[in-house]
């Protein structure tokens, strides 16, 4: 009886611990680093040398030059190029800040497109708000208030994209208006504190000062992928074959 008790107990706290998971369901997860906005921490790293290193931080550029052009056009790579050519640091950082913005852009804009796929939904989502945290600092030096409403509103969006729970436990509906919201407020806050006429691709030259390859992510840390409950699942169920065996043991 006493082993029938413990193991009763043990299941309890894996049943506690599943529960517990769900409710940090709404987590920006460990998706991989968005590579653009990367390329873009480092290449501050070495446009701060003295002097500035445009060699390095073109080579950096250059490994993201293709995801650019596919995705954005091959117009605001040239100008960012042209910019380390003519060595203007001001310009190049400035217009690798403009090309994040887009970034966002492109993301949440996918996001409303195909808004009842919850797990891609929420993959573009942190790839978004990994953008906008390598801009982040700058908002913050400068209207820290702006930064905190766009942290708020990635909060929200993230909110607005429902839950689909575990076998129905713990469902949340989505709310596509409700993310429409937090998306306009992010891309507007964003277009007037990097000082954008449009957040049009085809208008990056307007907005320039003068001179989907695949998303992949670390499956193991989305809990709303089936697959990541296997493990636990085959725990409960040695333990409940452990349970049936104890009884039918001691019922003879």
């Amino acid at each position: 009886m006493k082993k029938f008790i413990v193991l009763f107990f043990i299941m309890a706290i894996i049943v506690n611990s599943i529960s517990i998971s769900g409710a940090y369901a709404y987590s920006y997860g460990d998706p991989n680093e968005e590579k653009i906005a990367e390329v873009h921490k480092q290449m501050l790293v070495k446009l701060d040398e003295n002097p500035p290193n445009f060699t390095s931080a073109q080579k950096l550029f250059d490994t993201v030059k293709e995801e650019i052009d596919m995705h954005m056009g091959p117009e605001p790579a040239k100008i960012i190029i042209q910019n380390m050519k003519d060595k203007d640091k001001k310009a190049t950082i400035e217009n690798m800040e403009k090309l994040l913005v887009l970034n966002i852009t492109r993301r949440l804009t996918s996001i409303e497109k195909n808004f009842s796929e919850y797990d891609t939904s929420k993959r573009l989502l942190a790839k978004g708000f990994a953008t906008y945290k390598a801009l982040s600092a700058k908002v913050e030096a400068e209207n820290p208030e702006i930064d905190k409403k766009i942290k708020e509103d990635f909060d929200q969006a993230l909110e607005a994209l429902g839950n689909p729970g575990l076998f129905g436990v713990g469902k949340k509906e989505p709310d596509i208006e409700a993310f429409k919201q937090s998306k306009d407020d992010i891309l507007n806050s964003l277009k007037k504190e990097f000082n954008m006429k449009s957040l049009e691709v085809g208008h990056f030259s307007e907005n320039a000062t003068e001179t989907e390859t695949g998303i992949q992510k670390k499956d193991w840390t989305d809990i709303s992928n089936i697959r990541n409950w296997i493990p636990i699942v085959i725990i409960v169920g040695v333990l409940i074959a452990v349970i049936i065996f104890v009884i039918r043991r001691r019922s003879k």
